[in-house]
């Protein structure tokens, strides 16, 4: 039986070979672009918007894309875009790494976070020799696919790559906090973000993944079901749903009535991580855990996985599982600066070079419970100086965004000691939720 190919691809197809090899962004945009976005599902009257106004100042990306949601097309009403694309000629070289890409990857996230794109889920860098999708999940601006290299041979399948994830995107954030250096405060960040977003509404789901300290599990006060994560990894076919447990706390609220917060948490079951790692690598691979979090990925708006220190089965499980790795360190700890620098350049794009989705990627550090002198501040703004010109010069990896971009979540003492009453410090005091609703406005939160 012969397969016929759609009109749209066969013209596509038709008009890529046509390109000169120094096309500008003008005949780019008109001779590729466009059919490109029609094929990915976009009527090419009604519903791409060239030279889309993004609403900072005079700011607009080539082109936006939207479904009608009044009876009016898209270009007439500009309400509601779901994907943005931002356009160059083949004289700019768009492949991963080069300066020309970071700029264009730059521009493309400032124009997601701009106030008429809220409703973009989706954009896309394309010159016609190479062509990106990244994901926006609020504040979060990640890659969907890798840089691809466009060929004759390959346009129907990104087409068919990019249409299965544009239309049915997971609302899931999945986020590993990790840091190699024990002692930043990961389980603290971990389960008071979660409780922080469940107060802004969000819905939450929590992995205690450190086998071996189960320090996430023990401060909630909680214990594993009969059905637990790690039997789940051994046997991937079980439902990993009924490793679930909630956590709930009641408050009064000023009228005396009795309102809850939850989120769900898998806890950890007791065991040793160096036996658990051998006997896991018998059943499954660092991709187990992203395939059986599966089912969970339209549940939840975010998946908080508390990972354990030390690079081993369990830390590359859950960077593979994650869109996004938040990393605290304390600036007092030059090891947990230096440790983050190795995990951006090195244990991440490890992680990407398996996983070939362009992601994970990591977020800016933040410093987590620390008091800090002015002197202290200054020696250890000298180290990371020290540290991002290091690796510059030895992995030709910049690590200046990341550090640079610096939240602090200040020492309090209320925050350490909510271990002790089984419950995330915010739920306990109105000083620790400021605290961690302004970290997570900042880094998740549009």
């Amino acid at each position: 039986m012969v397969t016929t190919k759609p009109a749209k691809i066969i013209d596509l197809k038709s008009r890529w070979q046509e390109l000169d090899s120094d096309a500008t962004e003008s005949i780019v945009a008109d001779n590729f672009i466009r059919p490109f976005l029609a094929a990915l599902g976009f009527d090419l009257y009604s519903e791409i918007y060239p030279q889309f106004p993004t609403g900072r100042h005079t700011a607009s990306v080539d082109f936006a894309a939207g479904k009608s949601h009044t009876g009016k097309p898209f270009i007439s009403t500009k309400e509601n875009p779901y994907l943005i694309l931002e356009v160059k000629g083949k004289n700019v070289n768009l492949s991963q790494g080069t300066a020309p890409y970071k700029n264009v990857v730059d521009q493309l996230k400032s124009y997601l976070l701009d106030p008429n794109c809220i409703t973009v889920k989706w954009g896309i860098i394309c010159n016609s020799d190479y062509i990106q999708l990244f994901r926006k999940h609020g504040k979060v601006v990640y890659p969907a696919s890798e840089c691809i290299k466009i060929t004759q041979d390959n346009i129907e399948q990104i087409i068919t790559q990019f249409k299965e994830k544009i239309w049915k995107p997971s609302p899931t954030l999945t986020v590993a906090i990790y840091n190699d250096k024990g002692g930043v405060g990961k389980t603290t960040t971990t389960v008071n973000i979660a409780a922080t977003l469940t107060m802004l509404g969000k819905k939450v789901l929590v992995i205690d993944f450190d086998f071996q300290q189960r320090d996430l599990t023990t401060s909630l006060g909680l214990t594993s079901n009969h059905q637990t994560l790690f039997d789940i990894l051994k046997e991937p076919k079980k439902p990993i749903e009924k490793t679930i447990v909630t956590f709930t706390q009641i408050f009064k609220s000023k009228t005396g009535k009795k309102e809850s917060r939850s989120f769900d948490v898998i806890p950890a079951n007791q065991g040793s991580i160096s036996e658990s790692e051998i006997e896991l690598r018998k059943y499954s691979t660092v991709r187990t855990l992203s395939k059986i979090l599966e089912p969970l990925r339209t549940e939840y708006d975010y998946i908080l996985i508390d990972t354990p220190t030390s690079k081993n089965f369990f830390s590359e499980s859950a960077l593979y599982a994650a869109e996004v790795v938040l990393i605290p360190a304390k600036r007092t700890d030059f090891f947990s600066l230096k440790n983050a620098a190795i995990t951006i350049s090195q244990f991440i794009p490890e992680i990407q070079q398996q996983k070939q989705e362009g992601n994970p990627i990591a977020l800016p550090i933040f410093f987590n419970a620390e008091t800090i002198s002015e002197a202290q501040k200054k020696q250890a703004d000298q180290a990371i100086k020290i540290l991002i010109e290091n690796t510059k010069k030895d992995k030709k990896f910049d690590l200046e965004p990341y550090f640079f971009q610096l939240t602090q979540i200040p020492h309090y003492a209320i925050i350490g000691n909510a271990h002790f009453s089984f419950k995330p410090a915010i739920y306990i005091h109105k000083t620790a939720f400021e605290y961690y609703r302004g970290l997570v406005k900042e880094y998740f939160l549009q």
